[in-house]
Parts: structure tokens; C-alpha cells; sequence
């Protein structure tokens, strides 16, 4: 069976990212912590963990609103588990296509402007999960004496703040100014890449008009807040598995820690991102002086553990939409 590129680039880089992970460490070590974990406290942590997916889902109800308002939570909660159940199943990230194309079904919204929320949905991520990172960098738990690629913290950090205010300033360049930056893309793709003119013309008009929000200052809090919501949610479940096995380091890593894991799932790897997210944890927690047995440990239990729930969900609505998961394979085709 022939691999595609981007799947072969995949599974070439988890398997190098686990082998580094993995090659020289103390499994006894690594057993050992797993066995003193508090079992009540790993299971809060899978509990808040799966709790930022109908937040999710939740989040992505302003979105929409120029497009279809006032969507029922139902539709959205189903298309986002299913989406996620995929991207721990199916390879290449499939899950964002899989969550564009259910809620398609489910609702009135055409699968373009269904896909194109997502990019927006993701430029949110983007910005909150930067914004959190600089806080944690800034906070008086980081360690002062890090330097990372020679640079210091504190500069790390400025630099990670330029990098927000650069991308805020960019999603509003797009809102207020498609018609410009679409002909600057076109005058660019004509000399570089002409058989991507058009369907980059395409893409840049759905992100557009999906980012439409920015136009609306009450819709754009409410994505904005439901963002941090999210991720804050989710950096409470991380915090909580902290605890659960002995790590002692403040919630701000818990900051630090989830930005670089989500920069390191952005990657291209295998279904449920196995390597990217144990690799990401290892070097982040490093920082903060956990030893890699105790740093592998709470990265296996809680991705492990926390992806179960979230598939068991996709898995039951995919079965009740009448889709089989093998059907699901041909959305990215």
C-alpha cells in the first residue's frame, strides 16, 4: 500500500521522536511512578481534560453566527467529538476535515464555510495558547538561569508576545483589507505558484469572511473567552496530573507545558500524535527540573488515559450518524 508523503514524514517522525524519548530510559523508574500515581486525582485530571472538548464545541457556536446563528450546541458537540475521535484514529490530521464535514451534515452550514471556521477556530489557538506560554515564561516559577537557543527567557518571551500582537494585527489586516491582501496573494502566487492562484484566492476569501467575528466586538469576546476558557481548562487537567504523580512545579508550567506540546502536535505524525506529545512534554517539564522517568510517566498516563474518553464519544455519534469509520478515510481524498 503506498504511504503519502505527508504520512510517511509522519510516521518517520513519531518513530524518531519515541525512539529519543525512549532509547536510554529507566523503565523501573518510569513503573515506579506510574504505580505511587494517586488513581482519584488521574481520573479529575481525564475528567477536566475531556471537559475542553464540549467547551470546544461551544466556542465554535460565535464562530458560525454570521454564517448560520444561533446553532443548537447538539450538532456542534456531535461534529467536534466525531473531529477528535478521528484525529486519534486516522492519520494526518484528519479529524479538522472530519469535524467540517459532520457538522455539514448536521446543520445547514456548507462544508467551505464549515472548514474555513476551523481556520479561524485555529487562529484562536493559536493566539491564546502563545499568549498563556508568555505569561508562564514571565511568571516568577520559570527559571531565570534557562536560556533556549542561546536566547534567555525574558527575551524568548518578548519575542512569543511580538509573535501575538503579530498575528492579532494580521487576522484584522485580513478583515479589514481582503480585497487588497487577495491581490497582493495573487500577484505573488502568479510569478511563484499559478496552478495555487486560485484556490489560494479561495482560501483567503473563506478565512475572511470567517473572520468576520474581529467586526463584532461582543462576538469577538465571546470567541476570545471561550478560547481561554478552554485552554485554561485544559491546563488545570494537566496541573491536576501533576499532582496525581508527584510533580512539583507551579501552574504556570502547566502554561508552559501545553503550548509547547500543542507546537509540538502541529507537526506532521501518526494518529493521536504518540512521540510529538511525549517528546514536548519531556524537554518542556525538563525545564522546570522533573527527571525524563517522572516527566515520561505523566505524559504516557494523562495522553494515554485522556484520549479514551473523546474516542469512546466519536465512535458512539459516528455510529449514530449512519457513517462507518472507513468512510471517513475518503474526506481527505
Amino acid at each position: 500500500m503506498k504511504i503519502p508523503w505527508r504520512g510517511a514524514i509522519g510516521l518517520a517522525l513519531t518513530v524518531f521522536l519515541l525512539w529519543w524519548v525512549f532509547h536510554d530510559v529507566h523503565w523501573a523508574d518510569v513503573r515506579a511512578h506510574l504505580r505511587e500515581s494517586n488513581p482519584f486525582l488521574v481520573a479529575i485530571a481525564v475528567v477536566v481534560g475531556t471537559l475542553m472538548f464540549p467547551l470546544r464545541a461551544r466556542r465554535w457556536r460565535p464562530i458560525l453566527d454570521p454564517i448560520a446563528p444561533n446553532l443548537p450546541f447538539d450538532p456542534l458537540w456531535r461534529a467536534t467529538a466525531i473531529g477528535m475521535m478521528a484525529n486519534n484514529v486516522l492519520p494526518a490530521r484528519a479529524g479538522e476535515l472530519v469535524r467540517a464535514f459532520m457538522l455539514s451534515r448536521l446543520t445547514p452550514v456548507p462544508f467551505s464555510a464549515s472548514f474555513a471556521s476551523l481556520v479561524v477556530d485555529r487562529a484562536f489557538d493559536a493566539v491564546v495558547v502563545l499568549a498563556l506560554m508568555v505569561v508562564a515564561m514571565l511568571a516568577p516559577g520559570f527559571p531565570a538561569d534557562v536560556a533556549i537557543a542561546g536566547r534567555s527567557a525574558v527575551e524568548i518571551a518578548v519575542l512569543g508576545a511580538a509573535l501575538v500582537v503579530a498575528l492579532a494585527l494580521a487576522m484584522y489586516a485580513i478583515v479589514f483589507f481582503p480585497d487588497r491582501l487577495i491581490r497582493l496573494y495573487e500577484l505573488f502566487a502568479r510569478r511563484v505558484a499559478p496552478t495555487f492562484e486560485e484556490r489560494g484566492r479561495a482560501m483567503l476569501r473563506s478565512f475572511a469572511d470567517g473572520l468576520s467575528v474581529l467586526r463584532h466586538p461582543a462576538r469577538f469576546a465571546s470567541v476570545l473567552w471561550w478560547a481561554l476558557l478552554h485552554w485554561m481548562v485544559q491546563a488545570a487537567a494537566f496541573y491536576i496530573m501533576f499532582f496525581a504523580v508527584g510533580i512539583d512545579a507551579p501552574f504556570t508550567a502547566a502554561l508552559f507545558v501545553q503550548g509547547l506540546i500543542v507546537i509540538g502536535v502541529a507537526l506532521p505524525s501518526t494518529p493521536g500524535f504518540f512521540g510529538l506529545f511525549e517528546a514536548a512534554a519531556v524537554v518542556s517539564l525538563s525545564l522546570y527540573g522533573v527527571t525524563e522517568s517522572l516527566a515520561i510517566a505523566w505524559a504516557l498516563i494523562y495522553h494515554v488515559l485522556s484520549m479514551i474518553p473523546i474516542t469512546v464519544f466519536g465512535l458512539y455519534y459516528l455510529a449514530r450518524s449512519g457513517l462507518k469509520l472507513g468512510e471517513l478515510k475518503q474526506i481527505q481524498r
